[in-house]
């Protein structure tokens, strides 16, 4: 291993320096969380999208139905009516989204502070690989989070928001309800899409190996159109291939990353 700097420092050096990178972090997610809260209007204008039939995805499925001669893909129009039962629900709504957005912008910025604090203590060969893991991860979690939002969030909310048991039952969503549902769905998206990152991580354990992976494709293929039918409650088999597909291309990137890890 290349000696460097960090072994000359104390322990209490290091946490110094630790200090100072959390100090620089929550300084810049600070800023950004600011900056989230001051352009609300931008802010949820984004985030409410979705929830109305002139969302980009809405009018490019229609002008992709009008192309191939397929009505069916045009969704009728529709706009969901938001209700607040709190006093301060709003306000706080506010703060949680902003604080979240400030996460999510700074994010780039954190995961170069906190590889810088621990670069120092790894091999040229671990820093090399390091780098390719954290974009990779970035990538993957961010194009996860973009399906969420584009894809299943919206066609999840069209289905769910417009189901009635009875006419005379009004669908009336909460402003909570609404902003938790698409952060939890867009979480787990992004988290399920770093199932390489997490592959690498196992195969480097000696827990899991290619074998295994190839030996049990077809279970996984199952388990992941069971999920994919879970987190999609669409009754249209476009939707839940437009989720099974990438995550069982994610599942084959696996067995290569993993095949890759032990030729390493």
């Amino acid at each position: 291993m290349t000696q460097n700097n960090s072994d000359k420092m104390t322990f209490w050096e290091h946490v110094d320096v630790f200090r100072k990178v959390i100090f620089k972090c929550l300084a810049v997610w600070l800023v950004c969380a600011v900056g989230a809260f001051c352009f609300k209007d931008i802010l949820f204008n984004v985030l409410f999208a979705p929830s109305t039939s002139n969302f980009i995805v809405y009018r490019w499925m229609c002008s992709l139905g009008n192309l191939i001669s397929l009505p069916a893909l045009c969704p009728e129009e529709f706009s969901a009516e938001f209700i607040n039962t709190e006093l301060a629900s709003q306000f706080t709504t506010h703060l949680q989204v902003a604080a979240i957005m400030g996460v999510l912008v700074a994010f780039p910025y954190l995961i170069i502070q906190l590889y810088g604090f621990v670069s120092p203590a790894l091999y040229k060969q671990e820093k090399r690989y390091s780098i390719l893991l954290i974009f990779f991860g970035v990538l993957l979690f961010a194009l996860g989070v973009l399906l969420n939002y584009f894809i299943i969030f919206p066609f999840a909310f069209r289905f769910l928001s417009t189901y009635q048991v009875q006419e005379a039952v009004i669908n009336q969503i909460a402003l909570n309800s609404y902003i938790s549902t698409l952060l939890v769905l867009s979480l787990l998206l992004g988290i399920l899409f770093e199932i390489p990152i997490i592959a690498y991580f196992l195969a480097k354990l000696d827990l899991i190996d290619q074998s295994m992976l190839v030996k049990y494709r077809k279970h996984a293929i199952v388990a992941l159109s069971i999920l994919s039918a879970i987190i999609t409650p669409t009754a249209d088999i476009f939707t839940l291939l437009l989720v099974t597909v990438p995550l069982y291309l994610l599942y084959e990137l696996s067995i290569r990353v993993v095949a890759r890890v032990k030729i390493d």
